[in-house]
């Protein structure tokens, strides 16, 4: 049988926010290099968990030194190590350079400086409300369910629990506090999951500047109004033409 989810992360819930930074990535970690997908694991978790880096350490070393039999195997209680385009026989010795890198940026403080993230891991790990937004109300299917772009995010605005709208409000102004280029704003939209173009005539950054003026406007209590009614609300409250 399956692991159940206490013992899943006490064994392996750190090493798997490890692994799946590397999910579409190179790894090419090697002795004296970090790859850009740790890297990013890295700027992301020092800046927000730094506690968790000792965690990930000792279960990357602990996994690659005690691989799964084939009793464990059997009964499904293992971490299946993600195919990152290494060959098995070397993905424990992969494993321990991995701990080796973590393990000295914590004991140096070498931490990645800050910056905008660089891989789709990091957006999604960073602004995963912002993510939650433009991939569910903003995906290639936005045309078919809502008639323009001041429609869905009503929806959105209308549905949504408060405490996530504000989270969501302080995720975009942190996107926008970091000044990028505007082909940087749009790979920022697209690695969220933002399918559709932006409402002419705004540029993704610019559409993301009304929304944040949106979404930070205090707003009827969620649940409480019919579709129709919150379309009517974002349209007399700033409406995007």
């Amino acid at each position: 049988m399956s692991m159940k989810p206490l013992v899943h992360d006490r064994k392996y819930g750190e090493l798997d926010q490890v692994l799946t930074a590397y999910l579409g990535r190179t790894a090419d970690d090697t002795a004296d290099e970090r790859s850009e997908a740790l890297t990013a694991y890295l700027r992301h978790t020092w800046q927000n968990r730094p506690w968790a880096l000792g965690t990930a350490e000792q279960q990357l070393r602990e996994y690659a030194q005690n691989p799964p039999g084939r009793l464990r195997h059997k009964l499904g209680e293992f971490y299946p190590v993600p195919d990152v385009g290494i060959p098995e026989s070397n993905v424990q010795e992969w494993l321990q350079q991995l701990a080796q890198h973590i393990r000295a940026s914590v004991e140096s403080g070498d931490a990645p400086p800050p910056g905008p993230p660089q891989t789709h891991w990091e957006w999604h790990a960073r602004f995963p409300e912002l993510g939650q937004l433009l991939g569910g109300w903003f995906s290639q299917e936005m045309p078919d369910e809502f008639g323009e772009h001041d429609e869905a995010l009503a929806d959105y605005l209308g549905t949504t629990d408060p405490g996530l709208v504000a989270r969501l409000c302080g995720e975009l102004r942190e996107l926008l506090a970091s000044d990028l280029e505007e082909i940087e704003y749009s790979t920022a939209v697209t690695e969220l999951g933002m399918e559709v173009d932006p409402p002419a005539p705004y540029t993704p950054a610019a559409w993301l500047v009304r929304v944040a003026e949106r979404v930070s406007q205090p707003s009827t209590r969620y649940g409480t109004q019919t579709p129709a009614e919150r379309v009517q609300q974002a349209q007399e409250t700033q409406p995007m033409e």
